[in-house]
């Protein structure tokens, strides 16, 4: 979970385990351990996460390492075997944490701070708690889509359902008076499909979206709300995601690509059309709404790799890398910034200055250049990439086997990786 982006789980939230703040807790050590905890503490540094993990005699090593392992249901089994506490002293814990009032002059300053930014005719925020959940909403329910676009329709983030989580973006955007260009609820026609699929009005669903600023816990009204079936969601997902223009929308489609971006004659769906209009709209490369370029493209410097390397590189300075890894954290970015004999952070830095591919290959080829032999003998060597160890060969099997894959025809890593990104982008 990225902090940087939305708060955890509210600590009255009982959804692991059954005890308070353990939600929260779970939120946190997951970020912990992707280093996206943003501005929020985990464990130790954590007040109510040292009570919780005291009460039930946990270090935060072992939860965070348990966070990381079991999804929230067995790891609430794992904690109450841990704990091994009884009905009534976990009653007795929840009461107290949820009664807590700031007993120290420095939370005693904070709630008075945070009501008087956030909610300044509230008069029942009291509790620690209830200061924490003001401070967690009031940082996090503005959204504003003058800077960055709503996330893709095929963000599933909330409930699991496409367009949900763009949806929500676009009604706290409108709440805030930043939605820039933007529609939503009934002047929006993707909008008006989702909302009927769900039986929930614009306003409802603002109103949740504004006051529900974590996706799980969204997702949690949401499902509660519409009462669909995970064989109605995965339809309509289908249908949302690849449905494109019909016989009385072909000349709407084909005008707006023509304006988005002639040249892209391979977009066929609206989502995608949209996904390339955002991108475009803010100058972003963002690949939780499509892959990188294949690593067989040729386009910059006539090097295989590279193109992909740059559209990694773009999404991790923004912050949209999605599934992807980047430069130290990818074996094949190592081997093409080793060859280009460039470091990742030098590399990085330089993509922030230069904004196309044409520019990237004009500083490569004065600071960095290389010969049409030597490039020759790279992008052979790179195409035909192959496991070699025995642990390599097995991490490939597994590979393929979740992506129902013939061994016999998907040999190299290339393939492999084209395949992924196929089936990443499907739906």
């Amino acid at each position: 979970m990225d902090l940087t982006r939305q708060p955890p789980r509210r600590p009255s939230n009982l959804g692991v385990a059954g005890i308070v703040g353990a939600a929260r807790m779970t939120d946190k050590a997951r970020a912990h351990n992707d280093e996206t905890l943003g501005d929020f503490v985990y464990g130790d540094y954590s007040g109510l996460d040292r009570r919780i993990l005291a009460f039930l005699g946990i270090t935060a090593d072992a939860f965070a390492e348990a966070a990381d392992e079991y999804g929230d249901g067995t790891l609430s089994n794992w904690m109450l075997e841990q704990g091994k506490k009884t009905d009534e002293e976990i009653a007795a814990f929840n009461q107290s944490e949820l009664e807590k009032l700031p007993a120290d002059k420095k939370h005693q300053q904070l709630l008075k701070e945070r009501l008087e930014k956030f909610a300044p005719d509230r008069t029942d925020i009291k509790t620690v708690l209830q200061s924490i959940e003001l401070d967690d909403w009031g940082c996090f329910w503005e959204v504003d889509l003058t800077v960055l676009p709503p996330r893709s329709a095929r963000a599933r983030d909330v409930a699991g359902i496409c367009g949900v989580a763009r949806m929500a973006d676009k009604a706290r955007a409108e709440r805030a008076g930043k939605i820039g260009d933007y529609k939503y609820g009934d002047i929006s026609g993707q909008d008006v499909r989702i909302l009927e699929f769900l039986g929930i009005s614009a306003d409802d669903f603002q109103e949740a979206a504004v006051n529900n600023p974590n996706d799980m816990e969204i997702g949690e009204w949401v499902l509660k709300n519409c009462e669909k079936s995970q064989e109605e969601i995965d339809t309509f997902n289908q249908a949302m995601v690849n449905r494109g223009p019909d016989e009385t929308t072909r000349e709407r489609f084909e005008a707006r690509r023509q304006e988005v971006d002639p040249t892209r004659t391979d977009i066929t769906t609206w989502v995608a059309l949209q996904d390339l209009d955002d991108e475009l709209s803010f100058g972003i490369v963002d690949l939780n709404r499509r892959a990188p370029r294949s690593p067989y493209n040729t386009d910059v410097y006539g090097m295989v790799q590279l193109a992909r390397l740059i559209d990694k590189g773009r999404a991790f300075i923004g912050n949209t890398l999605g599934p992807y890894f980047y430069g130290e954290e990818s074996g094949l970015d190592r081997m093409m910034l080793r060859f280009l004999g460039v470091s990742p952070a030098d590399f990085t830095e330089a993509l922030k200055t230069l904004s196309t591919d044409a520019e990237v290959e004009a500083w490569l080829k004065e600071n960095h250049s290389k010969s049409e032999a030597d490039i020759k003998a790279f992008n052979e060597k790179m195409t035909q990439l192959r496991p070699e160890t025995e642990r390599q060969k097995a991490r490939m099997a597994e590979r393929l086997k979740k992506l129902d894959a013939d061994p016999t025809e998907i040999r190299t890593l290339f393939a492999v990786i084209d395949l992924d990104d196929e089936k990443t982008f499907t739906i």
